[in-house]
């Protein structure tokens, strides 16, 4: 079944996806915002959102309304993808066939209710809540350094983007909270929430007239002049590689390289870097576990990913911090070796196997096809998963070998241990 699009205006887009493939319905709001200096005011708004609204004050009393609602859950979350930043505000409810109840309709009311109308005092959101969800935000971006793996290519794609709005942290920064009150908050989420384009996906065994007809109802209201969000710009030439050493307590040194692909999302050569992210360091078939974790024994994980968004790719593994050196000429051998076409059959097989796989599963998960269909539209192109895979399938070994020319080294980060005193 295609998706199905159906504008309700004002910069408010409804994607239907029909499928009788599971027993519950998942409604997933995504607010698209420029990732910018407001980020962690963006950052902070489900926080508070979630904590009450104008009817339903508490978040007790949110959570209490939703079990009526044959325990439909609801989550919240922030991220980014290149330089779009999300909010997304989640519920799961249950598919009416099973209860013989109208709780879609319930869901759909309590989502309005969730995001357009807040809990607020005057002019203001609820102080209380505001103070409250600050120290929480301060604590999760404080505690990002805790996970050294992921913080490593974080800090890498920082000092790679240094000056680019994709270096700003998904979450902000907790220094400027301390300039965050429950004022300024509150107008800064009313500009959001009036001008931002807003994609809404209902994937679940639902009839899609009368899923266009509750969403009509409930989200028909005037908006300001909605904000188009810019695609970043992907080409960069790289005139010096840059090295940065960052000294932490670690025992194990995290070496992270960041590659620029010169290649756009939505290009008949993504697929082919797809293909070829996968050859370097896609699985436990890939040149980089079979080389540098098991013949030379360098690293106790290596990897490799794409920032499809931004044009980004980078490779991470954990290594003894004395093999820096050995390991960092080995994963470049690695790209060498690509570039100079020597891809075996197995490397190229595995690597389609793994990505058809990872995509298949995709649909058994209601909000990870939310996701893909969110993914392919800020893309620019609207390929179903089958579409996809059956690109994936055209990709030659000549076709990886062409789209590796393009990715230069620009960054090599690496997180060693503390300097001896």
């Amino acid at each position: 079944m295609q998706l199905i699009k159906k504008p309700l205006g004002n910069g408010i887009n409804l994607y239907i996806d029909t499928t009788d493939k599971f027993k519950t319905v998942t409604v997933n709001l995504y607010v698209h915002n420029q990732l910018a200096e407001e980020a962690t005011k963006y950052a902070l708004i489900p926080s508070v959102l979630k904590r009450g609204s104008l009817k339903i004050k508490t978040y007790k009393d949110m959570v209490k309304y939703l079990e009526n609602l044959y325990g439909t859950t609801m989550t919240v979350s922030v991220y980014k993808k290149g330089e779009r930043h999300l909010q997304q505000y989640r519920l799961e409810l249950p598919q009416e066939e099973y209860i013989k109840e109208n709780v879609l309709e319930g869901g759909v009311k309590f989502l309005k209710e969730l995001v357009f109308n807040p809990l607020t005092e005057g002019d203001a959101f609820h102080k209380e809540y505001v103070l409250q969800e600050k120290e929480v935000h301060k604590n999760l971006i404080d505690s990002r350094i805790n996970d050294k793996t992921k913080y490593a290519v974080d800090r890498c794609y920082e000092e790679m983007c240094k000056g680019e709005p994709f270096a700003i942290f998904e979450l902000g920064k907790s220094e400027d909270l301390q300039f965050i009150d429950e004022k300024n908050l509150y107008e800064y989420y009313q500009k959001c929430i009036n001008t931002l384009p807003i994609d809404i996906y209902v994937v679940g065994n639902v009839n899609p007239d009368y899923i266009e007809e509750i969403f009509r109802k409930y989200f028909a209201f005037q908006r300001e002049d909605i904000l188009n969000i810019s695609s970043p710009n992907i080409y960069k030439e790289v005139k010096e590689v840059k090295y940065v050493r960052e000294n932490l307590e670690v025992t194990q040194g995290k070496l992270t390289l960041g590659f620029r692909t010169n290649v756009l999302p939505n290009s008949e050569e993504y697929y082919a870097l797809l293909v070829y992210s996968g050859v370097l360091g896609g699985g436990p078939f890939s040149k980089l576990f079979m080389n540098v974790r098991e013949k030379a024994s360098l690293a106790y994980y290596a990897y490799s990913r794409l920032e499809r968004f931004k044009g980004l790719m980078v490779v991470s593994c954990g290594i003894e911090i004395e093999n820096y050196n050995k390991a960092l000429d080995i994963i470049l051998k690695q790209l060498k070796e690509i570039e100079e076409g020597n891809i075996k059959d197995y490397e190229l097989d595995s690597t389609k196997k793994a990505l058809y796989t990872s995509l298949n599963s995709m649909k058994d998960n209601a909000t990870s096809k939310s996701d893909y269909y969110l993914s392919q539209k800020i893309a620019g192109t609207s390929l179903d998963i089958d579409e996809f895979i059956k690109e994936i399938a055209k990709v030659t070994k000549e076709d990886v070998v062409e789209v590796s020319k393009k990715i230069k080294l620009d960054t090599v980060y690496f997180m060693t241990g503390k300097k001896e005193e």
